[in-house]
């Protein structure tokens, strides 16, 4: 017995060693620097011992995480390498009783030595992907001295920025900047654009951030948002820095701009101000595109903020607050033409507007984790904005095409010439013409708060979510206007030509509130499987009270005098009008995700039963009315992940919308007699398909990437407006009704490459767009109603290449965008129009701390009916600069436009009309800057590193190798 039992337990100690030495183990932990940043691709191997043979291996993540495959028990070495740190190694012991080991935190030690030598012979490449996330590295794009993130930005492939600030990455809306992933003044982009200086910048990470309540809970609200967030360069996350920019040039153009940053270990602390006239204009020049640049009127802006950000093992805080001032003085003139089955109709006009705004805002975060189960979100927000404009306008408009009689319409608008019939040329076939002037003034208080409770109910993914919110708005609207309106083809009684005279004061206070509450909870069904449910109810409250004084029997008053006494028995109650609104909204959800190591997948449906109450008195039309209606909402969403650097994403999103209260209901608005309006109590709801495809993938050693993304949009039942065109006002009555038919879609391929050498390269982005817009033409004569298409289809390549070494710089780019615009039922406004741009930049790094850039490109338009159009624009820009005090200081000259060719002209097109305005603006002027460098860090090494190493251009240029230059992105 003995025996046996000693052979038993034999068997069983062998059986178990033998299941031990099978069973697989699973190695997982992060990887960061020594400023605490992620270790974005840093090589991870697991080397058996006593061999050193590598028995797994992987890259880091965009936030520093790796998991490595599978291996088998024993003793192991786990090795981690990354360029400019030194190679960590560490011994470990896996066992099987062990399935999954957690190594923490690894942090990285900067390598001085290996960091020289990486800064001279290491050419960065320009971008990298890391599954969803898109990392640029700043020292791959050449910027001038001094330049804000906005030069940096238009230069990465894929990057567009318009007129207004706003940004497109590879066709997405960028919603917010970050720093080291913490939001910068709320994120707004504009004041991260203009105020963040290059030399800060390490790296850009672009990715679509999940809301505060899906990044919680894993439950998708299609609240999601692309951000840019911006790494700070090693060694200035300790200590200040900051930089000061003043600048006066030709043609009364000044600058001035200051950035002080603190950081001090976990808090970060930014204080920003500037003024300048130049519409926040940067200096990187150039032909990467053909960007027709609106320089839209003279703007003359100043803003002060202060933002910061800290945090905790357990909480985190951030807030700014900022204030605003812009004066802009627009001057323009333009011409439209709408299409119109019996004829079309044609208008020309100019303008002149000042307009002055002051705001100030202010927001703050809260993330508490009181322990490991618990996180508590607050997020309140306050603004105030005050707004006074000043405009006068005239504009005619016409039967036929005046470009057949005139050249030059714009010059017969005045009330001189339309007053004198006998040397009008335009006589016969104008329809009217409006001489106006008008003044307002705006106030407006908003405030919002948002609260979000979060817990987890075990470690498996139970928990359950609370989020409240509440805004509040308070706006107050004045409006001063003077009118006078001549109609040619209306006779008054004494058979002369009908005037029409306006002079009003509408005031036009509103008041709105809402809040809302939410309630969520995931529930673990299966392995990495959940069903996930949301409830939420909404209500929203709007009151608005326009009444409208007829001014006209006060002769003596203008619009440069005050109110005349009495003005109050004046109303008028047929243009006056008050709205009192009440949103009841039901929305409940159900979802079902997976999340598997190659894929994760999401699919649910959204319910919204909704409730609206409306009270309106317009004159002697009173009404309550209420609606009820049923909305959902579909949605998708799948990742396929084929590497850490390749992966595929498709959603879908469904979306119903109900037309406003207002335009149900029965009534005509002749408030503006050029434009009536009159509602349909018959419209229908109208559900939006969109559709989003992207794929993306990345070559480390050859620095190649491919980064593909489609989007589908359609929409059934759109709201559309049917315009009925009156020959004898040259007015319009407009009804809102369904139509089907339009749809849009996108696709972009970029592609971005090194050569052998890694010091040339080449990007290409190329895009497609094909829009199908449907509106309703309706024949004034006949008053039959047709559906009129207008097909856009616009294909575009943007091409750039470039060589670089560390003193010298040369780039080629071009550019050809070409559309095919088609109207179905007036032909003749068919038109392919093309613009095409190439162009040349360079940049000399020479010695005593100089620099020498020039770029020149040639813009063009061709194929347009409006033969002023096609043109040509030989833009050239160059800047010289020298860099003294250590590199603490640079004097820099700049030239812009030299050959003053540059244009500000905005075109658009629609299923209903097209129109072109051209706006003043200065383009050509030089600049003289002076910049200085603030840098105090936090110890000795930090500073020597920054000074002597790496200077402030990224890597390779010390103080007497900085880089310069402009790039593809500046535009006039």
């Amino acid at each position: 017995m003995k025996k046996i039992m000693t052979g038993m337990a034999l068997l069983l100690l062998t059986t178990l060693s033998v299941f031990s030495q099978t069973q697989k183990i699973t190695v997982k932990g992060r990887v960061l620097e020594d400023t605490k940043e992620p270790a974005i691709q840093a090589t991870v191997q697991l080397l058996s011992l006593p061999d050193s043979v590598q028995a797994s291996g992987v890259a880091t993540s965009s936030m520093g995480f790796f998991s490595l495959p599978p291996v088998k028990p024993g003793k192991y070495v786990l090795k981690v390498s990354y360029i400019g740190f030194k190679t960590l190694w560490q011994p470990m012991q896996l066992s099987g009783s062990t399935p999954q080991k957690n190594v923490g935190v690894l942090t990285l030690e900067t390598d001085a030595i290996m960091l020289a030598e990486a800064v001279i012979t290491a050419e960065a490449p320009q971008v990298q992907v890391v599954e969803d996330t898109l990392v640029y590295n700043s020292s791959a794009y050449r910027t001038p001295e001094g330049a804000m993130l906005e030069e940096l930005v238009k230069k990465l492939p894929g990057a567009e920025v318009d007129d207004e600030g706003n940004v497109k990455i590879n066709g997405r809306d960028l919603s917010k900047i970050m720093v080291n992933g913490k939001e910068f003044f709320g994120g707004d982009v504009k004041t991260g654009l203009k105020n963040l200086p290059v030399d800060m910048i390490e790296k850009l990470k672009t990715y679509d951030k999940k809301s505060d309540l899906a990044r919680i809970t894993g439950i998708d609200d299609g609240e999601e948002e692309t951000v840019l967030d911006l790494s700070v360069k090693k060694g200035m996350n300790q200590g200040w820095f900051g930089n000061a920019d003043v600048a006066g040039g030709t043609e009364d153009r000044y600058m001035g701009r200051l950035m002080l940053n603190g950081f001090m270990d976990d808090t970060r602390v930014s204080l920003i101000a500037s003024a300048n006239n130049v519409n926040d204009q940067g200096f990187s020049g150039g032909g990467g595109g053909p960007r027709w640049r609106r320089n839209n009127g003279l703007n003359a802006s100043k803003v002060i903020g202060l933002d910061f950000a800290t945090q905790t093992s357990k909480i985190e805080l951030g807030g700014s607050a900022r204030y605003n001032y812009r004066d802009a003085d627009i001057m323009s003139i333009g011409s439209t033409e709408d299409f119109l089955p019996d004829g079309n109709s044609y208008s020309n006009s100019n303008s002149k507007q000042r307009n002055r705004n002051n705001s100030f805002n202010a927001d703050f975060r809260l993330e508490w984790k009181p322990d490991s189960m618990t996180n508590i979100i607050f997020r309140p927000d306050v603004s105030y904005g005050k707004t006074d404009n000043l405009s006068n306008s005239e504009s005619s408009t016409f039967s036929s095409d005046p470009y057949s009689l005139v050249t030059d319409p714009n010059n017969w608008l005045t009330l001189e010439k339309i007053l004198n019939p006998d040397d009008d040329p335009l006589r016969n076939i104008r329809v009217n013409a409006i001489n106006s002037g008008s003044l307002s003034d705006n106030k407006s208080l908003s405030t919002n708060a948002t609260l979000q409770l979060n817990r987890k109910l075990n470690n498996k993914g139970r928990n359950i979510t609370f989020r409240g919110r509440f805004g509040y708005t308070n706006n107050d609207n004045n409006q001063y206007t003077e009118s006078e309106t001549h109609y040619f083809q209306l006779m008054n009684y004494l058979g002369g030509d009908s005037v029409l005279i306006r002079n009003q004061y509408i005031t036009t206070p509103t008041k709105n509130y809402n809040y809302s509450a939410q309630l969520t909870y995931s529930e673990p069904i299966a392995r990495a499987t959940f069903l996930q449910f949301s409830y939420q109810f909404q209500y929203k409250y709007s009151e608005s009270d326009k009444t409208t004084y007829d001014l006209q029997g006060f002769p003596d008053w203008g619009l440069s005098t005050q109110l005349p006494a009495g003005y109050e028995e004046h109303a008028v109650d047929s243009l006056g009008k008050y709205a009192e609104y009440r949103y009841y909204n039901h929305d409940a959800s159900v979802s079902l995700r997976f999340i598997r190591e190659k894929y994760q997948l999401s699919a649910g449906m959204s319910f919204q039963p909704q409730h609206s109450v409306l009270s309106y008195k317009r004159g002697d039309y009173m009404i309550d009315t209420t609606r009820n209606v049923f909305n959902f909402a579909p949605n998708l969403d799948l990742r396929v992940r084929f590497s850490k650097v390749s992966q595929l994403r498709l959603t879908y999103r469904g979306r119903s919308s109900q037309p406003s209260m207002e335009n149900l209901l029965p009534i005509v608005d002749n408030s503006n007699p050029q434009n009536i309006r009159v509602g349909n109590p018959g419209l229908k709801p109208a559900f939006t398909h969109n559709m989003r495809l992207f794929y993306n993938t990345y070559n480390a050693e050859k620095q190649r990437g491919v980064m593909s993304h489609f989007n589908f949009s359609a929409t059934q039942n759109s709201i559309s407006n049917s315009r009925v065109y009156n020959s004898e006002t040259g007015g319009w009555t407009t009804t809102p009704k369904n139509i089907n038919g339009n749809w849009n879609a996108f696709g972009m391929l970029g592609f971005n490459t090194a050569l052998k050498n890694k010091k040339y390269t080449i990007n290409s982005f190329s895009n497609a767009s094909y829009q199908n817009n449907v509106a309703y033409l309706t024949d004034s004569k006949t008053k039959m109603e047709n559906k009129n298409t207008t097909t856009n289809l616009t294909l575009v390549e943007r091409l750039n290449t470039s060589y670089r070494n560390d003193w010298f710089e040369f780039g080629l780019n071009g550019t050809i965008s070409y559309s095919i615009e088609k109207d179905k039922l007036t032909p003749d406004n068919n038109q392919e129009p093309y613009t095409f741009s190439y162009g040349a930049n360079t940049t000399v790094n020479m010695p005593w701390s100089m620099s020498v850039s020039t770029n020149i490109a040639n813009q063009s338009r061709r194929g347009y009916t409006d033969s002023s159009m096609n043109r040509n624009e030989l833009i050239w820009n160059a800047q010289i600069s020298q860099t003294f005090l250590k590199g603490a200081a640079t004097v820099s000259f700049e030239m812009y436009d030299i050959l003053k060719r540059q244009s500000n002209i905005s075109r658009s097109l629609t299923a209903s009309g097209r129109s072109v305005y051209e706006y003043n603006g200065v383009n050509s002027y030089c600049m003289l800057h002076f910049i200085y460098r603030l840098n105090i860090f936090g110890g000795k090494a930090a500073r020597d590193k920054m000074q002597n190493k790496r200077g402030f251009g990224g890597p390779g240029f010390g103080p007497g190798h900085r880089p310069g230059g402009f790039g593809g992105g500046r535009r006039f």
